[in-house]
């Protein structure tokens, strides 16, 4: 289905044009048409399924179709200020050519910033896209007037769940008016999604494109190890397969300050993403990263959603993922826009278990590659879930290339 079929106003044409748009990937074939049509609406739908652009591009639709000024529209509550940054940007291209307002509201930033957007909420702006924590602090000081809001969108609302948003979410959906279109979108669908979304929506349309298995042209390898040979791997690793991008993902804040001070002081240009860092200093290092300036980026879960960048060509899990999802997420990061990515997990003794409960999610063996002989013996990956440890356990004898291979 081409974006032409949509009937979209003219001006928001020529933005999915400049933004080299053509067809509709499913969520947005399924999605967009019940938007338009004024219902409620619970997707589960990952990121790269193209459901940011399914949510704008109808709400800027009827936004001008409806348009009010000085008044704010429009309403999108995400987990995270990346992405945050990250919709509104795609939302300034694809509005680009139309009289739309945006404003992305997110913590981290110093007073002036919160003096700005205090100054933009009260002027008024069309579509306002915040993060949860960032949106309570100017709603206590009481001029924020969503007395005229049309739209409601809660993305990533499992992630925000998670995060402990449950109170912040309660509280800025009791300052939006009732009648409103609202809009949940959920990578997975647990319970509390349900009785939120119960709670929340009228007669809504469902749609279920969550992605349960990584796309096949990523490759995926696994390496069965112990613990004291994960450095060693990684330095490996890092000096014999090209990439432009990597993207090293550690399950703590603490791994991940230790693992970037490990690798700077094997010469390698890397630089480290967490929440401990201020705003300035994520916006600097993901800058750094994007240009390619940075080749190698080690981080939390903060960014297995919502970082959109072309160029990440390897993802290295350093730990296994807690479960399936948050590992279709990670190395979900790689092979973008018909790009070819490789993910790596790095799969200890305790984790085999773990790793196992996986495979069986995406449906799929991961192929286990040999370690360099240089850092020993490795263990049998032989978790309990297997019911013959023995059977289709694949080895590859060299999965390491030498640098200018392809």
């Amino acid at each position: 289905m081409r974006f032409t079929d949509f009937n979209f106003h003219s001006a928001i044409l020529e933005g999915i044009e400049a933004s080299n748009y053509e067809n509709a990937t499913p969520v947005q074939e399924q999605v967009i048409p019940a938007i338009l049509a004024g219902k409620d609406l619970i997707a589960s739908a990952q990121t790269g399924t193209g459901k940011t652009a399914a949510f704008l591009l109808p709400v800027i639709h009827r936004l001008l179709v409806n348009h009010t000024d000085g008044k704010i529209g429009a309403l999108v509550i995400v987990p995270t200020r990346e992405l945050a940054i990250q919709i509104s940007q795609h939302l300034e291209g694809l509005s680009y050519f139309t009289h739309i307002s945006s404003l992305a509201v997110y913590g981290g930033n110093d007073a002036q910033n919160f003096v700005a957007e205090k100054k933009a909420l009260q002027a008024g702006a069309d579509i306002i896209i915040c993060t949860p924590g960032r949106m309570i602090a100017h709603l206590n000081m009481g001029y924020v007037s969503f007395k005229d809001l049309q739209f409601l969108v809660l993305d990533e609302a499992d992630r925000m769940l998670d995060m402990g948003f449950q109170d912040e979410l309660s509280r800025i959906i009791k300052a939006v008016p009732e009648k409103r279109q609202t809009l949940l979108f959920s990578a997975t669908m647990p319970p509390r999604i349900r009785q939120l979304a119960k709670n929340i929506l009228i007669d809504p349309v469902e749609v279920n494109i969550a992605i349960s298995r990584p796309p096949e042209k990523i490759v995926q390898k696994a390496f069965v190890v112990y613990e004291q040979q994960k450095p060693g791997l990684i330095k490996y690793l890092l000096k014999t397969i090209p990439y432009k991008s990597a993207l090293i993902f550690c399950g703590s804040k603490q791994l991940v300050k230790q693992l970037t001070r490990t690798l700077k002081q094997n010469n390698f240009v890397v630089e480290e993403m967490h929440s401990d860092l201020e705003q300035v200093q994520r916006e600097k290092v993901i800058g750094g990263f994007t240009s390619g300036r940075i080749p190698v980026m080690v981080a939390t879960n903060i960014l297995s959603r919502g970082i959109d960048i072309d160029t990440i060509d390897l993802v290295i899990n350093y730990d296994v993922p807690r479960d399936g999802e948050d590992y279709v997420h990670r190395i979900g990061r790689t092979a973008r826009a018909e790009a070819d990515g490789i993910a790596l997990t790095f799969v200890g003794e305790r984790e085999q278990n773990k790793f196992a409960a996986i495979e069986s999610l995406i449906g799929k063996e991961v192929e286990k590659a040999e370690i360099p002989r240089e850092l020993g013996p490795a263990p049998t990956y032989r978790p309990r879930l297997r019911k013959n440890n023995n059977s289709n356990i694949r080895h590859s004898k060299k999965f390491y290339r030498k640098p200018g291979q392809r």
